[in-house]
C-alpha cells in the first residue's frame, strides 16, 4: 500500500451535472456501487474503521483510510497489525494491494463516492455526549464535499445527532443541499472486537436516511458486504437502535451486578445461579457480572440517550440507575481486596497487588473504558503499589483519561514473579492463562469473572470471589 500525500483528479465518470435529479444521481451512484468501482473512504481506522474498509477491500471496492495518526497510516503501509486480534495477514493483503490506500491528507475525500465516518464519540467529564471528534470530522469532509457523494455516520450518537449536527455542517460550508446534491445516511457499527464468529460480514446492518434516494443509494452500498441490511425510516431511528442494544445490555448487566452482591452475602455462588438459570429454553438470556463495564459501547451509550432525553423533559430513571450500579462495581471490587487480605492480617496499604487482565474484554488487546483503570485508580488511592499482566497489552499507551499509567509495562509471568505480589485480582479473564499456576503461585486471589471456577484452592480464604 503506498501511502499518498495527495490523490489523483476525479474521473469524468464520477462528476455529477448540477441539473441532474436526485434519482438520477442515485441512480448513477448504485450503478458504480454494483460494478464495484465506487471509490468508498474510511475516516478513522480504529476498531470500526478498520475492518469496515477490509471488508469492502474484500468486496472488491477501492478503498481509501483517513486517520490523523500517522502510526496507524505507516504500519498499514508496511502491512504491521496495530488491533492484534485482526492479525497479520489482514494488513499484509491490505499492503500489498492496489486498490488500498491510507493517508492524513484529507483532500482526498473528494475522490470518494461513499464516505464513511467511524470517529470515537466520548464523554466528558461531566458524563455528557463529547461530539468534537464527530463535529470536526463533519467539518473536514464539508471542506471537500461534491455532488453525488454519499455520506454515511457510524460512530454511536444520540437521536438527531445526524440531522441537527452533521447536516447543518456540510450544507453551510459546502454549499451543496442534502437530498438533492449529495445523501447522508446513518447505519450504527455492531463491532465485537475479537468475536471469531460474527465479524464486518456476518452481522446484519442497521441503515437509516431520511429520503428514500439516500436510503437506497445506503443500502445498495451495504448490501454488497454484509449478511443483510435492514432499513429503517430515519437517521434518528437508526441512531436509537445502537443506543437500544447497549442499553439492553447495560441494564441486565447492572441486574446480574446486583444479584452477585446480593448472592454473596446469602452465601449463594451467583454464576452457579446463572448456569441453571441458563438451562431454560425460554424466558431468561444470560449475563454475566464483573467488575464494571468497558469497551467503547456499553459505559457510555446509556448516557447519550439520559442526556438526550433531557431536551424533551424526560427523565430515564432506569437506565440512570443501571449506570450507577455498573459504575459501583470497581469499589466492591476493592473492597472484596480489603477483606481478602484482612483475613491474611494484611493491609491495602502499601500492599503489592497485581491486576491480571487490563483488556476490557478477553482475548483482545483493546483497552477502551477498561474497568481494570478504574480498579488500578482506586488501589493506587488506597495506598496499594500496583502492577499488571496482560500479554495483550505489553505497555499501555496513553489514553483520554487514564495518562498517568502510560508507559508501565506488564509483569512477566513466572512464580517467582506472580509469588511476589500481596494479592492477585483477576480482572480480565483471558483464556489462555494458566489459572491452576497462579492458584500455586500466590495465596490471595479475588477473582471478578469467575476465572477459577475448574482450579483447585489450596485453602478456603485463597479465592475470594468479587
Amino acid at each position: 500500500m503506498k501511502i499518498l500525500p495527495r490523490f489523483q483528479n476525479i474521473s469524468n465518470d464520477t462528476k455529477v451535472s448540477g441539473k441532474e435529479g436526485a434519482a438520477g444521481i442515485k441512480d448513477k451512484l448504485i450503478h458504480r456501487i454494483q460494478n464495484r468501482s465506487a471509490r468508498v473512504g474510511i475516516i478513522g481506522l480504529g476498531y470500526v474503521g478498520l475492518p469496515l474498509l477490509w471488508t469492502f477491500h474484500e468486496a472488491g471496492f477501492p478503498v481509501v483510510g483517513f486517520d490523523v495518526d500517522p502510526d496507524k497510516i505507516e504500519k498499514l503501509a508496511s502491512g504491521r497489525p496495530y488491533i492484534k486480534h485482526l492479525g497479520f495477514t489482514m494488513m499484509e493483503k491490505l499492503a500489498a494491494s492496489g486498490r488500498c490506500r491510507a493517508t492524513q491528507d484529507f483532500s482526498g475525500l473528494a475522490q470518494a463516492d461513499a464516505v464513511i465516518m467511524c470517529v470515537p464519540t466520548p464523554l466528558n467529564t461531566y458524563r455528557e455526549p463529547d461530539m468534537q471528534y464527530v463535529e470536526q470530522t463533519a467539518h473536514t469532509v464539508a471542506e471537500h464535499l461534491r455532488k453525488g457523494q454519499l455520506i454515511i455516520l457510524e460512530s454511536t450518537s444520540y437521536p438527531g445527532t445526524t440531522d441537527e449536527l452533521i447536516v447543518p455542517i456540510l450544507e453551510e460550508v459546502s454549499g451543496l443541499k442534502t437530498g438533492e446534491d449529495f445523501f447522508v445516511a446513518y447505519s450504527p457499527e455492531r463491532e465485537d472486537p475479537g468475536n471469531a464468529t460474527f465479524n464486518t460480514s456476518k452481522i446484519p446492518k442497521v441503515v437509516g436516511a431520511n429520503e428514500p434516494e439516500a436510503l437506497a443509494a445506503a443500502r445498495a452500498l451495504y448490501d454488497t458486504i454484509v449478511v443483510e441490511t435492514v432499513p429503517v425510516s430515519n437517521n434518528r431511528t437508526a441512531e436509537a437502535v445502537k443506543l437500544t442494544e447497549n442499553i439492553f445490555r447495560s441494564v441486565n448487566i447492572a441486574l446480574v451486578n446486583e444479584l452477585k452482591v446480593v448472592f454473596q452475602e446469602m452465601g449463594i455462588d451467583v454464576h452457579e445461579v446463572l448456569d441453571a438459570a441458563d438451562t431454560k429454553p425460554f424466558g431468561f438470556m444470560k449475563f454475566t457480572p464483573g467488575p464494571g463495564l468497558g469497551g467503547h459501547c456499553i459505559p457510555i451509550d446509556p448516557f447519550y440517550l439520559t442526556w438526550k432525553a433531557r431536551e424533551y423533559d424526560q427523565h430515564t430513571r432506569f437506565i440512570e440507575l443501571a449506570g450507577e450500579i455498573n459504575t459501583s462495581m470497581p469499589r466492591y471490587v476493592i473492597d472484596r481486596t480489603i477483606m481478602a487480605l484482612n483475613a491474611h492480617e494484611k493491609a491495602l496499604n502499601d500492599s503489592r497487588i497485581l491486576i491480571v487482565g487490563l483488556a476490557y474484554k478477553p482475548d483482545v488487546d483493546d483497552l477502551r473504558e477498561s474497568p481494570t483503570f478504574k480498579l488500578m485508580d482506586l488501589l493506587k488511592g488506597y495506598g496499594a503499589n500496583v502492577s499488571y499482566y496482560d500479554h495483550y497489552i505489553p505497555e499501555i499507551w496513553e489514553t483520554r483519561e487514564h495518562g498517568q499509567w502510560a508507559g508501565l509495562q506488564t509483569v512477566s509471568w513466572n512464580r517467582d514473579t506472580i509469588s511476589s505480589f500481596d494479592a492477585v485480582i483477576i480482572a480480565t479473564n483471558h483464556s489462555d492463562i494458566n489459572y491452576q499456576e497462579l492458584a500455586d503461585w500466590n495465596d490471595i486471589i479475588i477473582d471478578t469473572r469467575n476465572a477459577m471456577k475448574q482450579v483447585k484452592a489450596r485453602g478456603k480464604n485463597q479465592i475470594w470471589k468479587a
